[in-house]
């Protein structure tokens, strides 16, 4: 496997994932890994869950200081299994609530309306 050269050491694959599309600079360009915002519990529908779009998984605990757990992480569906942080997630996991964070990751994907936010 190839790496690119820099600090976290990242192949090109890895890198590609973490560069946002063009005209937007991301709040957090260092954010790589999970930090339990819970922006991807929250803001997109996950069929195999029954969640719609927008609202809260009912697994997403609380911020008690270390970020939003789930409460079936060990058994979570394979979608959520899969997720990958992305650029996403350093756009919206500096933002101060869940709340802003659905908003934005709503926004980037254009679908505020449809969430009704």
């Amino acid at each position: 496997m190839t790496r690119v050269a820099g600090p976290l050491h990242l192949n090109a694959q890895e890198t590609a994932r973490f560069t946002p599309p063009a005209g937007v600079a991301p709040r957090s360009p260092v954010t790589r890994d999970c930090t339990a915002c819970g922006a991807c519990c929250a803001a997109p529908d996950i069929h195999a869950l029954g969640k719609p779009l927008g609202v809260p998984c009912v697994n997403l605990g609380p911020d008690q200081g270390c970020g939003h757990l789930c409460a079936v992480y060990d058994t979570r569906p394979d979608v959520c299994r899969a997720y990958q942080p992305d650029w996403v997630c350093g756009e919206v996991a500096p933002l101060p609530t869940l709340h802003a964070r659905v908003g934005r990751f709503l926004t980037i994907y254009g679908l505020q309306d449809e969430a009704g936010s």
